[in-house]
């Protein structure tokens, strides 16, 4: 399922390397998550809900908010603005989940804790949590490196959730988060590349990753 493990173990190490990501010309065609996939196109609630796409809404309820805290975070510790304005659209990632936990009758994750900033139901997104704000408390540059990793992670898990999904409303929704975090994965390496650093990805692969970074900011809503 989600690599939250994974991701605590290479957020230790994130900073180590002292390797040049190089840009390199891209020749790869727009990246295809959910080919020949069965969907459900039906999309109401007298369909139900595999276990898969139950536990992925709520895994990614609370992965949306753990973007939208640390950014609220880092923009208090550093005033970036970057971070105050992705936040604002994590938010609304965060409400587009919400969404469908309503339409089929799930638990919101988030209602138990009160909606506070940096608090979670899931434990490996709460040690992930302390551990990005620890490394983001560093310096401005070591900042917006855990916001690309941040986003790095969300698309590989997005892309996951839409493998493990067959309604076409959710799938929808899916696809509009992980456009959102493509566009914010190239704001912060810009940033990066901006103030003489780069970024490598720890998630998704190589090729994808050029991909999003010579390919213009996307628009509009995936229909």
């Amino acid at each position: 399922m989600k690599k939250l493990l994974f991701a605590l173990a290479a957020t230790s190490l994130l900073f180590a390397s002292n390797s040049h990501h190089k840009p390199k010309k891209n020749t790869k065609k727009h990246h295809k998550v959910h080919k020949n996939k069965k969907i459900n196109n039906t999309s109401t609630q007298t369909s139900p809900l595999s276990q898969a796409e139950v536990d992925e809404l709520i895994f990614t309820r609370e992965e949306e908010k753990l973007a939208r805290d640390v950014y609220i975070t880092l923009y208090n510790k550093w005033n970036l603005k970057i971070f105050s304005n992705i936040s604002k659209s994590e938010q609304k990632h965060m409400d587009a989940i919400k969404k469908m936990l309503d339409k089929y009758n799930l638990p919101d994750p988030i209602e138990s804790t009160g909606d506070v900033v940096g608090v979670f139901v899931n434990q490996d997104i709460q040690e992930l949590y302390h551990k990005l704000i620890e490394l983001g408390s560093k310096s401005k540059i070591d900042a917006l490196k855990v916001g690309a990793t941040i986003e790095d992670l969300d698309i590989n898990d997005i892309e996951h959730a839409i493998e493990n999904a067959t309604h076409s409303d959710i799938i929808n929704v899916y696809e509009n988060l992980q456009k959102g975090s493509r566009n914010h994965l190239r704001a912060f390496y810009s940033q990066l590349v901006k103030n003489g650093s780069d970024y490598e990805p720890k998630y998704i692969s190589e090729d994808y990753f050029e991909y999003i970074i010579s390919t213009p900011w996307e628009r509009g809503r995936v229909k």
